[in-house]
């Protein structure tokens, strides 16, 4: 795990789209070790790990982001990783892990992908690492919000908000906690795609919910529940949770890509998205800490999505 870099994203198409009063800051995640924020979450939780439980090895469930760090989490600590993948995930991903020595079993979607989880852990005594739940997640992906504030302000600043998008939960449950620690005037605002809202009906409903279906561009989003320990944490820090639409999203990753040079899959756009469409004109002349949260997408997924 690396401290990734933070950097002011001056641009005149970002004034032109966002506003020439609103200052963007941006958490370079993609840049953290596999692509995306996630070995943070999982080393946390691996490196608590006695002896035989890492000779058993560990197992987990992801789209793509996560599995790929718990390939390399596994490969680091000297372990094995059995990874559960629904079979729509992007073929990329799939790639990655295998070449990280992870082995991979394919299912018909997420929710099955969850089911045989477990059972792999029950049948072969590895540990479930889950994708986004528990303390030692949260304590994991604190860290991504930790350095975004200490980063700012030594460069003689001071953030008004924080966008992140969220999955789960575990990473925007996990910077807010750490944000509104060390600087609780900041307000933070958690992205979903509108095809996988499973925060936003968590805050509606005051519990955790679930969703149908996963449908999204932004699949690292997918996730088919919220769990309680990441939701309290959501629920407790969480200033507002708001929607993006698909096209809005791509939008977000043109944006990204012309102004910033970075090439992200949406998930890491997301934020942006939310920056550019619903909470513009309520952040305008502000301070703003965007998280780019990955960017494990293969050059033609990329392209047709922008096109």
């Amino acid at each position: 795990m690396i401290t990734t870099s933070v950097r002011q994203l001056v641009d005149p198409v970002v004034a032109a789209v966002i506003g020439n009063t609103t200052e963007v800051w941006l958490k370079e995640e993609l840049f953290q070790r596999t692509g995306s924020f996630k070995p943070r979450g999982a080393l946390s939780v691996m490196l608590d790990l006695d002896a035989a439980a890492l000779e058993r090895g560990v197992t987990g469930v992801s789209a793509g982001n996560h599995a790929i760090s718990l390939a390399y989490s596994a490969k680091i600590m000297g372990t094995t990783a059995r990874v559960v993948m629904p079979k729509t995930a992007n073929p990329y991903r799939i790639q990655v892990c295998r070449e990280l020595g992870a082995d991979v079993e394919l299912v018909e979607n997420v929710h099955v992908a969850f089911t045989r989880v477990r059972e792999i852990a029950d049948q072969e005594g590895r540990t479930f690492v889950h994708p986004y739940e528990g303390p030692k997640t949260a304590l994991g992906t604190a860290s991504v919000g930790v350095e975004f504030i200490d980063q700012v302000r030594a460069a003689g600043a001071e953030l008004d908000a924080v966008i992140v998008a969220s999955g789960g939960g575990g990473l925007s449950g996990g910077i807010a906690c750490a944000v509104k620690q060390m600087s609780p005037a900041t307000r933070v605002y958690v992205i979903e795609p509108e095809g996988a809202d499973t925060m936003r009906r968590s805050f509606d409903a005051g519990s955790p919910q679930s969703i149908e279906a996963v449908r999204t561009i932004a699949d690292s989003l997918g996730a088919p529940r919220a769990e309680p320990y990441s939701f309290a944490l959501n629920r407790r820090y969480v200033d507002d949770v708001i929607l993006v639409s698909d096209d809005e999203i791509r939008d977000a990753m043109k944006l990204m890509f012309r102004a910033a040079k970075l090439v992200v899959e949406p998930a890491g756009a997301a934020a942006l998205a939310g920056l550019m469409y619903p909470l513009r004109e309520p952040l305008r002349g502000q301070r703003v800490g965007v998280v780019v949260c990955g960017a494990n997408i293969d050059v033609t997924t990329f392209a047709a999505l922008i096109a």
